[in-house]
Formats: C-alpha cells, sequence, structure tokens
C-alpha cells in the first residue's frame, strides 16, 4: 500500500486556521495534522520525528506547514526546519503566516501587470505607499516591492511602529539591502502628489483613503485594497475590481479589489502546495516563490 500524502501543520496560535486546512486538502494533501502553540525551540524535534518514522520514500509524501501570524517568526522557524533535515531524510517546507505571504504576493503581482497592461511601465523604478503597513501583509508587500525596485513607504497610525516595522523589513527579510521607510499617516498629504502605487493591507471595514484623497494623487497608476468588507479601503475600489478604472482620479488610475487579490492568492497558494507534493526534491518556499508563482498566473492571463 502506497504511504498517504501526510502535511504536518504548525502554527503558533491557539487554533490552526481552517482556510490552510481547506487550502492543503483540496491540494491533494491527504493528512494534515495540526500541532498548536508551537514555539520556535520544538521545531527541531517535531520535524526529526516526521523524517525519521517514513524512510527515504516516504519523506518525498511528507511535508510541513508553517502558518501562525508573525511573517518574521514564520522564517525563523522555516529556517529551523530547514537546519534540522537530515539528507536523505529531509522534507519541504511552506511558510505562510496568515496568508499574508500569498496574500501579498498576489497584490503586488496583480498591480504589477496593470502597470505593464495599462501604462506601459514596470514596477521598478514606482514609488509605493502602503496604508496601514505595519501588519503581516503590509510587511511582505513592502519588502517585495522593495526587492523589485521600488521606492517604498510604509504609514501607519504611530510613526515610532511604522519606523521599527521599517527597519526589520530592511534588516530582517530585506538582508540590509532595500530602503523602506516608515512614517505616521500625517504624512500622508505630503506623499500622496508623487504617489503611483498605493496599497491598502488594513482591518476590515475601516477606509485608509477617501475621494479627495484619491484626487490628491495626480500621479497614481494602480490602488489595491485587500479590504472585502465595506467601507473600501480606498474609496471607489469595488472588491471584484480587477483593474477597473478609480471614478475619482484625475490621472486615469487603475483600482483591484480584495477578491480579485484573492484569486491570484489562491492561485499560488495552491501552486506551491502541489510544489511540495509533487517534487521529488525537497524545496523551502515562502513570499518570494509565492510572487513567482503569482507573477507567472498574471502573465497567463494576459
Amino acid at each position: 500500500m502506497e504511504k498517504p500524502y501526510i502535511l504536518h501543520m504548525l502554527t503558533t496560535e491557539k487554533n490552526l486556521s481552517p482556510f490552510d486546512v481547506n487550502m492543503a486538502q483540496d491540494a491533494g494533501w491527504q493528512v494534515t495534522m495540526p500541532y498548536l502553540n508551537v514555539t520556535e525551540d520544538e521545531v527541531q524535534a517535531l520535524v526529526q520525528d516526521a523524517i525519521f518514522s517514513r524512510g527515504p520514500a516516504g519523506v518525498k509524501r511528507t511535508a510541513l506547514f508553517i502558518g501562525g501570524r508573525s511573517p518574521e517568526q514564520a522564517v525563523k522557524m522555516l529556517d529551523q526546519a530547514r537546519a534540522s533535515m537530515v539528507p536523505p531524510f529531509e522534507i519541504s517546507v511552506l511558510a505562510d503566516p496568515s496568508g499574508a505571504f500569498t496574500t501579498a504576493a498576489a497584490m503586488v503581482a496583480a498591480a504589477e501587470g496593470e502597470l505593464r497592461d495599462k501604462f506601459d511601465s514596470e514596477l521598478a523604478g514606482r514609488r509605493v505607499l502602503i496604508l496601514a503597513g505595519t501588519g503581516p501583509v503590509g510587511q511582505i508587500a513592502a519588502v517585495l516591492c522593495a526587492k523589485a525596485g521600488c521606492d517604498v513607504t510604509i504609514l501607519g497610525r504611530q510613526k515610532e511602529k511604522s519606523e521599527r516595522i521599517a527597519n526589520l523589513c530592511n534588516e530582517f527579510f530585506g538582508q540590509g539591502q532595500t530602503r523602506i521607510r516608515g512614517e505616521g499617516n500625517d504624512k500622508l498629504p505630503e506623499l500622496l502628489p508623487e504617489a503611483e502605487v498605493i496599497f491598502a493591507t488594513g482591518a476590515a471595514g475601516i477606509q485608509l483613503l477617501n475621494e479627495e484623497q484619491v484626487a490628491a494623487a495626480p500621479k497614481l497608476m494602480v490602488a489595491a485594497d485587500v479590504n472585502a468588507v465595506p467601507p473600501p479601503g480606498i474609496a471607489g475600489i469595488d472588491p471584484m475590481a480587477d483593474g477597473a478604472p478609480l471614478e475619482d482620479s484625475p490621472s486615469g488610475a487603475v483600482g483591484i479589489g480584495a477578491l480579485a487579490i484573492g484569486n491570484v492568492k489562491y492561485r499560488a497558494h495552491q501552486g506551491l502546495l502541489r510544489q511540495m507534493r509533487e517534487t521529488d526534491r525537497p524545496v523551502y518556499l515562502h513570499y518570494d516563490q509565492a510572487f513567482t508563482l503569482a507573477r507567472e498566473y498574471i502573465r497567463s492571463k494576459r
């Protein structure tokens, strides 16, 4: 009898995300085993229990998923998992805390596609504002944009927190190669006139950019909003919007809504889960690989 496909799913929280379980099952993982309230120092023992119990053939049908809330913690746990492997006993690992890695990848890839299609422009060199950017999705969107060559500013209610998160993005995720800035929301009026891409990554049901502020961004090309709950995070963006014109934009900017982003996120997430199940060699996956898959999907639609 063939061994089943087992995905060991770790989270630092008290509950594992049902969304992640559903995604894993739909991607062909037959057993999805949860481990709750996991700390970084427990990762090695869990990994080695998983790899040594199935033999070299069985490990090809075994993988690890890392959830939780914190992008920084998830990457640290992924690194710890990788360091715990003992070849040929080695399994694939995917980190996607709160879906932040795949959501951010989808949003940035979708915006890049609109820049190319509607404005004959590339992502590199664009001035990017990330509203409510101190959360998990905002952090990773900032990193992906900065690594792609954008001028990125994270905005939040508290300048000190925005600066701390920007420093984390630069030092930990960007490994000193990025120059993301952090500012308080009071700087928004000064930044809007030069903004070319705006991402709203705040909590559901909170508007971060109103009609007047959209009108105050004369260079805006693309705006994207991950909020699907009224009111929209950016005025004028319907959750289904997929490159629809922004009514109040003087520059002819287009909007991308939460459900359009979610469709790309789904494709990237499923692709990563299937990649772990189908590969003959272990892979280690996070936001970079999610961005690659999201970009490929966006190109395939055009």
